[in-house]
């Protein structure tokens, strides 16, 4: 029996899996981070800490099956994206915490780059808007914060990279960034799949600090530490790792994940698509040796994490898992609507300026309907981004393949399939963040032959078909397009 392994770093967590090749969990083990926030929009992670619990979570989970590295064929990096890390090449110390992906503290240089460079070349180029998720305005917000970091910036001695990158050097002395990651940070050419030194001068970001990209599946190089004894064999950013565990390997294939925040992707094959309707033009994933597979992707902040603000910030609920009997409590949400835009509000939209809203509430408003409402601005979220998707795509889903934590809450996914009015579709295995990765290093270890054999090993769950009449699915909507409109232009500077 060939075993891989898998670190999952997310934002919240990391865990590290171990899978067999039939693609059967052995062993796992997961830890959580701090969230450091500074002052309102800011969210970072002390890099530091986030590869203590890494080492931790993998001496847990091969603990836990009784092996050591060497009996690994490999593992596999799946990250957050767009979280941005610089650190000293001579001592691997960071200078700064990680900006996290949430970030909102680049709006008003955002504004500016849009301004000076227009958003409509660097779309052309990167398949971005400019915006704050991004990792290259977070590099460029810290240059310009701190002077003393630029000349070294400029001089080769700090390395620039969002997570996989931090976890590869750490774990193997390479100054790498995978395609799907790159892909992410604003600088990437999408079509060359290589650095567009032009836009990195203009961006202000001396390319001495950039890493070396490389695809996603294929040998990095051999680990040291806690993985001494086996290879780092892939890179996916999260929501890549998510449609190679969903063997979205063929275009038009679909998923959205249902994490800390939601994303929608679809295969668009070898060409990347570029959006008029407010999408992601990205990397799916690349194979060493062959042509990259291109998506079309919706980001949405904040979807998984609006349930843990009412637990931590309100206190609304204890647990997490209390969230859907709290919304069950009530028959619908009561005409109230919660617009989740704590850091503004992403796909379609690009709206930093928004903010959260609740929305329509009256004395007969309770806890239920509150509930209700957070859970629901998940499901409205993810269908605009459908809607989107099929503007640009022109063609429409029979299904939606979804994954993450959420897709545990049956409410909820009976709410999407009512909203969206096709099927939506749970997977066997649902932490395919994870079991991508997994994948990734496997069939580069020759675990698997081809992404075919992955594909063998998808299995469904569990399947919601929508009952909602149109009449009734129009009404929400309608409230649902009213409240967000009432997020917009909070925050006017």
């Amino acid at each position: 029996m060939a075993l891989v392994g898998a670190i999952d770093q997310g934002t919240t967590s990391t865990r590290f899996i171990i899978v067999d090749d039939a693609g059967e969990f052995v062993a796992s083990a997961q830890r959580e981070h701090r969230q450091i926030l500074p002052q309102p929009g800011w969210v970072e992670h002390d890099p530091t800490e986030v590869m203590d619990v890494t080492n931790a979570v993998v001496a847990e989970a091969l603990g836990r099956a009784g092996i050591g590295a060497v009996d690994l064929a490999g593992v596999g990096i799946t990250n957050q994206r767009e979280t941005t890390v610089v650190w000293d090449r001579a001592t691997g110390v960071p200078v700064y915490n990680a900006i996290v992906w949430q970030d909102t503290r680049t709006a008003a240089l955002c504004r500016d780059i849009s301004s000076t460079l227009g958003e409509g070349p660097i779309r052309r180029v990167t398949g971005l808007p400019v915006a704050t998720y991004f990792a290259g305005p977070k590099v460029r917000w810290l240059l310009d914060n701190d002077p003393s970091l630029r000349d070294r910036a400029e001089s080769g001695e700090l390395a620039f990279g969002t997570i996989d990158s931090w976890l590869a050097w750490n774990l193997t002395g390479r100054h790498v960034i995978d395609v799907t990651n790159a892909s992410r940070t604003m600088l990437m050419d999408l079509e060359t799949l290589s650095w567009d030194e032009s836009l990195a001068e203009q961006l202000g970001i001396p390319t001495a600090m950039l890493p070396e990209i490389i695809p996603s599946i294929g040998e990095v190089g051999p680990c040291r530490g806690v993985l001494d004894g086996t290879s780092l064999r892939a890179m996916l950013g999260d929501q890549h790792a998510a449609m190679v565990g969903q063997a979205a390997f063929s275009v038009g294939d679909t998923k959205c994940t249902y994490g800390t925040g939601a994303f929608l992707l679809t295969n668009t094959g070898t060409s990347p698509v570029q959006s008029s309707a407010g999408l992601l033009s990205t990397v799916a994933y690349q194979q060493v040796g062959q042509p990259a597979q291109y998506a079309l992707e919706g980001s949405i902040a904040v979807a998984g994490s609006s349930v843990q603000w009412l637990r931590d910030n309100i206190g609304l609920i204890d647990e997490s898992s209390e969230i859907e009997a709290l919304a069950r409590s009530v028959p619908d949400n009561g005409d109230v609507y919660f617009v989740p835009a704590f850091s503004g509000l992403f796909a379609p939209r690009w709206r930093p300026d928004a903010r959260g809203a609740l929305v329509g509430m009256t004395r007969f408003t309770e806890r239920g309907h509150i509930g209700r409402a957070v859970l629901e601005a998940t499901a409205f979220q993810v269908r605009d981004l459908l809607t989107a998707m099929r503007n640009d795509t022109g063609t429409d889903l029979s299904e939606l393949r979804v994954d993450g934590g959420m897709v545990a809450n049956d409410l909820l996914m009976q709410f999407q399939s009512d909203l969206l009015g096709i099927d939506v579709v749970v997977p066997s295995v649902v932490e395919t963040t994870a079991l991508g990765a997994a994948y990734g290093a496997g069939i580069d270890a020759g675990v698997w032959e081809s992404v075919e054999e992955v594909r063998s090993h998808w299995g469904e769950d569990r399947r919601f078909s929508p009952a909602m009449s149109v009449d009734d699915r129009a009404t929400l909507t309608h409230g649902w397009e009213k409240a967000v409109e009432r997020s917009l232009g909070w925050v006017e500077d």
